[in-house]
């Protein structure tokens, strides 16, 4: 008989993790795990097995083991060379069914396995299974079902799923972006109203402007179009914009929102880049007139103010490892042509020539303040004089100094990428900015902190990299903005660090 002292070695010596009881669809069965050596035996009765750990009920209660560490004898012992993986995803369910079949489709191709779409589970809206085609065994069932965010979350933490897919943010560990959108402004093919600013826009979500004359269209009521208030969409539309939309017409889904607008003369609305068809993208710029484009760059630097990432948060316990690779292929190049054969923005590293962007150079000398010198504004074109500007872009989360959940992969993404020498002869620059709030030393000096914070946040991540492969660090303040200052959303664009590449036409030593 193992005594507690004894059970207290074991799970020590096994590494042993208490868990709640998890639902599933395997029945309790006896088995017995022996540790390798022969001198521990532990009897129980199995809830589930993931491929690495076992969860046992035992006479001290549910444990999860390491596979590695034990023998396992019994009626109910798992397969171990094809463990079957139970993956259930709830979340958003336009970016879910447009997103998850492809990918999971093409993860099953790259593993050299099969797949096919079955029938969903009750209250499911999709479901499918990855399969050994030479003797169907199969090896993983795969559900979605669409849930409003708090339903899927609670899903989520109760053990109803293993993955969450959502639009808002989240610092919870292990969040993986997988794919970007943009929300843009929607309105009926032939509306003449010429561009629509920022500040306009939320007042007519808001409900504060009511007619199209306010936003400098005709003399015609605005018929605001929209989704639930508890959506993943509006959700994330209401905390960009600090209110709540005001709705006159609710829709089920973006698709159905699109088609009604494009119906609709002064029908006005907020939906997705990839969503919008058959309505027409309306002209969107900031409270300065200056353009805001959803062009793709732009959408992967999080400098269109209406970025919209869509992420999966995995539970939080041990997954199984199928969706924990499934988890790693969304990263992939593979994935990303998934992704934008889907109608969505991968997440790939794109460049643009500092030189080409020349409405951000109109926006640093229109925009720079009293205290951005001539001398300021000369460094910054030396800099930038040659360079060209990727799309990974780094900003934290409010208040901290903690990259938000996309900065951490976009670190990620660098770390690889320079491990692979994806960069030769050529040196990198983080480039901090800030907002022009307050003194223009002192924003100087912020902004070179916060590139010193990547560079040290990048340094940490990856101690394998030389000091030579850390990218240098300037802060330039509040010399090159992106949006006005007068709005939050204008102020947190220009709170950033950016990454620049310029040739390194250094000599190598004799």
């Amino acid at each position: 008989m193992i005594t507690r002292s004894g059970a207290a070695g074991f799970l020590a010596a096994l590494l042993f993790t208490l868990l709640p009881i998890l639902p599933g669809p395997a029945k309790a069965q006896d088995i017995t795990l022996i540790s390798r050596e022969g001198s521990i035996v532990l009897p129980g009765t199995l809830q589930g097995y993931d491929g690495e750990f076992y969860r046992i009920e035992t006479a001290w209660g549910l444990l999860t083991v390491d596979g590695q560490g034990v023998i396992c004898e019994g009626p109910a012992c798992p397969d171990l060379t094809t463990p079957r993986a139970t993956i259930r995803v709830v979340g958003a369910p336009d970016a879910g069914e447009r997103l998850l079949p492809p990918l999971f489709r093409s993860f099953a191709a790259v593993r050299g396995m099969a797949f096919r779409e079955v029938t969903p589970p009750e209250g499911a809206v999709w479901a499918a299974q990855i399969f050994k085609e030479q003797d169907d065994t199969v090896l993983a069932d795969i559900a979605f079902t669409p849930m409003l965010p708090d339903q899927a979350r609670t899903a989520l933490e109760s053990g109803g799923a293993e993955l969450q897919l959502s639009a808002i943010p989240s610092r919870t560990t292990g969040a993986r972006p997988i794919a970007l959108d943009a929300l843009v402004p929607v309105m009926a093919p032939g509306n003449p109203t010429p561009q629509i600013s920022t500040v306009n826009l939320a007042r007519a979500l808001s409900g504060q402007a009511k007619n199209w004359r306010d936003m400098g269209g005709p003399d015609m009521p605005i018929v605001l179009h929209g989704l639930a208030s508890d959506t993943d969409m509006s959700r994330a539309l209401s905390e960009r914009l600090g209110a709540e939309i005001k709705a006159d017409v609710l829709h089920p889904d973006m698709a159905s929102l699109a088609e009604a607008v494009a119906k609709d003369p002064w029908a006005l609305a907020i939906t997705g880049r990839a969503e919008m068809a058959p309505a027409s993208a309306a002209p969107l710029v900031d409270s300065c007139g200056f353009p805001l484009l959803p062009l793709p760059i732009a959408v992967k630097a999080e400098d269109y103010p209406l970025a919209l990432p869509q992420f999966l948060l995995p539970a939080p316990r041990r997954i199984p490892v199928f969706a924990r690779e499934f988890l790693e292929f969304t990263a992939t190049p593979r994935a990303g042509h998934v992704v934008a054969a889907a109608g969505f923005i991968d997440r790939s590293v794109e460049s643009a020539p500092m030189t080409q962007d020349g409405l951000r150079l109109i926006n640093a000398i229109l925009g720079a303040g009293d205290d951005v010198t001539l001398t300021d504004l000369k460094r910054l074109a030396e800099v930038m004089n040659g360079a060209d500007r990727l799309s990974l872009t780094f900003r934290f989360e409010e208040n901290t100094s903690v990259l938000d959940a996309s900065s951490q992969e976009n670190l990620a993404q660098l770390a690889r990428m320079i491990a692979s020498e994806s960069f030769p002869a050529k040196t990198l620059i983080l480039a901090g900015f800030s907002d022009g709030k307050g003194e223009a030393s002192a924003n100087k000096a912020l902004s070179a902190e916060r590139a010193g914070r990547v560079a040290q946040d990048l340094a940490d991540l990856a101690p394998d990299l030389r000091a030579d492969q850390i990218p240098i660090t300037e802060g330039f303040g509040e010399a090159l903005p992106m949006a006005c200052d007068e709005t939050v959303i204008g102020r947190r664009l220009n709170r950033r660090v950016e990454l620049w590449i310029v040739p390194n036409f250094t000599p190598e030593p004799l």
